[in-house]
């Protein structure tokens, strides 16, 4: 524990931010907000002494131990260790939640929970199965490193504004697997040969940028380099092609053994299939990965969960949550009716669902996950799901009067950070066919808290929630992300 008492101190210096505990010192550590951390706070009046203070906590720390810091917080940690610091820290955002609910916004809760005090359950936290190397996605950015060379190739240190980004090499994180170190290693040693700068920032020019590293659990492996054109015209954007093809093909990078080598040329920050395609220059155009049972095609651009072996987890208690198995015997016992699945992504929640289920209705914003989707349910041959492309708070209020008959209506929801549209709330709320819903959080102490409360509060007709309100039932935290503050919060609205 001395060695915990000292990473929770020492994160404490680095955020400057913490006012209470140790443990929510330690939690509220991201990556996010260590390269942000000048939106965190207003710029200092005297930037003199910030800048003196900084320097006084990183000078004994090596560059290695800089970016441990940023990328995994709680590296220093055992795992057990780190999981009673987020299971502590999950209670403490539901212990809020129930306080809120119990100051009168839902009669339904205010007798179970009392000044803060649970009123539901709060399981143990699901550990994951792999907690080094779990990641199966990468993204690798490129800058000047701490010699100052420009074509370094790793993760930032530093932040924008301070212009003191650094770029260091990323061989010594605990979550990075080995493959995809070894592709940063080869495109770095590729771009230093290029004739061509890295860009580093669009204005100043500058061709070469990040990769993206994706593999599977059979070990295939696909990588996506992203270049910026410039006035380059294409005959030369050609030329540069075939380099980088020729060196992870037949030179140095055919050590990496790439199943799939994708090329996207564009001057945005981030764009999609659509807006500028991925360019194949090698390999096939998808690797796959199973999850219980079932494979899901992974493009280049799909989404899919970092940690498989903790996605089979989080799904597994997903699914037992929406549709409770009630066979004795550990069989898989049909219970019918309907499952809405709304931010289904790649289909990867419904799909594992399908056979307890009559029909499942997927929902989601990007059309081409909405293709892998109904891709991976032929692949499965599951015939019981449907995918609709759009915006769920538009899809969702026109369909949910086409359920009022189904008798068995659960809802999954697995929304991004910002959480669920007010509209999408609006409709799951109002129908009353809906008695239980799951929603899925990998912030919970975000806009999520916000949703939480519009499905649990009283009856408002001024904001259009007419509907019986829900009930938090049980909650169970999954860590998805070792070393790192985050986890996922699975929580049970039933009524």
């Amino acid at each position: 524990m001395a060695l915990a008492a000292a990473c929770i101190k020492r994160v404490i210096v680095i955020k400057r931010e913490i006012q209470g505990c140790l443990v929510k010192a330690c939690l509220c550590f991201s990556a996010k907000d260590a390269i942000s951390d000048d939106k965190v706070k207003p710029p200092s009046k005297k930037p003199w002494r910030k800048k003196h203070k900084k320097t006084t906590l990183y000078e004994h720390l090596t560059w290695e131990e800089r970016l441990a810091d940023v990328v995994t917080p709680l590296w220093r940690l055992s795992y057990d260790e780190q999981l009673q610091l987020k299971q502590k820290h999950q209670e403490m955002i539901l212990s809020q939640l129930s306080d809120q609910l119990s100051k009168g916004i839902s009669s339904q809760v205010q007798s179970s929970s009392v000044n803060g005090k649970l009123g539901f359950p709060v399981m143990p936290i699901l550990p994951s199965p792999v907690r080094d190397g779990y990641r199966n996605k990468s993204t690798f950015s490129v800058n000047r490193g701490v010699d100052g060379n420009p074509k370094t190739v790793g993760f930032y240190v530093g932040t924008g504004r301070e212009r003191n980004i650094t770029c260091v090499n990323g061989d010594h994180l605990l979550n990075m697997p080995e493959k995809h170190k070894l592709v940063a290693r080869c495109y770095q040693d590729f771009i230093r040969l290029s004739p061509l700068e890295p860009c580093l920032l669009f204005h100043t020019g500058g061709h070469w940028r990040e990769v993206t590293v994706r593999t599977n659990a059979e070990g295939q492996t696909m990588a996506i380099v992203f270049f910026h054109p410039q006035t380059l015209i294409p005959a030369e954007i050609e030329i540069h092609k075939a380099a980088l093809l020729d060196y992870f093909t037949q030179g140095p990078g055919k050590a990496c053994h790439l199943d799939s080598l994708y090329f996207q040329e564009t001057s945005m920050t981030r764009c999609s299939h659509g807006e500028s395609p991925y360019q194949l220059l090698h390999g096939q155009p998808h690797i796959h990965e199973e999850v219980l049972g079932f494979k899901f095609r992974i493009s280049a651009d799909a989404f899919f969960q970092v940690n498989r072996a903790a996605a089979e987890v989080l799904y597994s208690t997903v699914r037992d949550m929406c549709l409770p198995n009630t066979d004795k015997g550990g069989g898989r016992t049909k219970l019918g009716g309907t499952l809405l699945d709304v931010c289904c992504g790649t289909g990867a929640i419904g799909i594992t669902m399908s056979p307890r289920v009559d029909r499942i209705i997927g929902i989601e914003l990007i059309e081409q996950a909405v293709e892998d989707a109904r891709h991976n349910a032929a692949f499965n041959s599951v015939r019981n799901c449907e995918f609709l492309s759009g915006k769920a708070e538009v899809i969702l209020p026109a369909l949910i009067p086409q359920l009022s008959s189904s008798k068995q209506l659960t809802a999954v929801v697995n929304p991004a950070r910002a959480g669920l549209h007010y509209r999408v709330i609006r409709a799951l709320r109002n129908q009353p066919a809906i008695r239980r819903l799951v929603y899925i959080s990998c912030k919970a102490d975000g806009e999520a808290m916000r949703n939480f409360r519009e499905l649990c509060c009283a009856p408002d007709p001024q904001r259009k929630l007419t509907g019986e309100a829900f009930s938090p039932s049980v909650a169970v935290p999954v860590d998805m992300f070792p070393h790192t503050p985050h986890c996922e919060l699975v929580l049970l609205f039933e009524r």
